[in-house]
């Protein structure tokens, strides 16, 4: 079964010696749409009809996501963006791109957009993770790599990997083989485990960005967020917009997972840019 789903061919390009999976559609400016934690490149597929008659719709899997392989490092704001410049580099895609990070990989890129200002057109945050606290755990990676290998050697991503899938999306558009394709594996597990249990340290990482890595002048920044009902939520986001001088949207009606709720807004918020 192919890895794509909108009609263009899958790439696996190595980065790090990592194979990562690539999907490539339409044309003109290039925009990247990097999922979040434990997500893969088909949860954008709603997005993609929207955008690739205006733009080179990039989509990628970072290790232990999706098909890409495992982690050989733990991950960090500034290696997730420069994964990021590695992928269009060999990809030939220079820039300057408009990247859209929905959930935690919301850190990955506004890292991009600091650390590579000259590559970057716009930043979309797509109810993007917030911490304004953050503290990290020196434990918790060993903890999950032991907790990845326990749950992985009593079979349980292939006996619940799928249902936990299900569970966790609503209305799942992708198809139940590519589902199972995916979350049935071990790696996909350990990977979304150890990329979690970095949480905090790559949110840590990224504030410290924040006072020595400006954002370019000028920038178009966006706040997508989805506060579905939420007060508290909907401050959090509106106090991010503040503090990257973004244009603020509410997605509404939606869930966390407003490419699939809400794949109009997201496809409204890139082509602004």
């Amino acid at each position: 079964m192919s890895g794509a789903l909108s009609g263009s061919a899958p790439r696996f390009l190595r980065v790090r010696g990592v194979p990562h999976h690539v999907v490539v559609d339409g044309s003109g400016p290039v925009c990247v749409l990097s999922a979040g934690l434990g997500m893969s490149w088909f949860d954008w597929e709603p997005v993609v009809p929207l955008l690739a008659p205006h733009r080179t719709v990039v989509r990628f899997d970072r290790p232990g996501h999706g098909l890409s392989g495992p982690p050989t490092g733990p991950a960090t704001a500034a290696g997730e963006a420069d994964r990021i410049a590695a992928l269009l580099d060999a990809l030939r895609l220079p820039g300057p791109v408009t990247v859209v990070g929905h959930s935690l990989a919301g850190f990955h890129a506004e890292a991009f957009a600091r650390l590579h200002p000259a590559r970057t057109a716009a930043l979309v945050l797509v109810d993007s993770s917030v911490e304004e606290r953050p503290r990290p755990s020196r434990t918790a990676p060993a903890l999950a790599h032991a907790l990845g290998a326990l749950l992985s050697a009593a079979g349980i991503p292939a006996a619940l990997g799928p249902a936990a899938r299900r569970l966790a999306v609503r209305h799942d558009p992708a198809p139940p083989a590519l589902v199972r394709r995916v979350y049935r594996t071990s790696r996909v597990l350990r990977g979304t485990l150890a990329e979690n249990a970095r949480y905090a340290a790559v949110a840590a990482e990224l504030l410290a960005l924040r006072e020595c890595a400006p954002l370019p002048p000028g920038l178009p920044v966006t706040v997508l967020a989805a506060p579905d009902g939420s007060a508290r939520w909907e401050r959090r986001q509106r106090a991010l917009a503040r503090r990257l001088g973004a244009r603020y949207e509410a997605a509404e009606p939606s869930g966390h997972l407003v490419m699939l709720d809400r794949p109009d807004a997201v496809a409204r918020a890139v082509l602004r840019g």
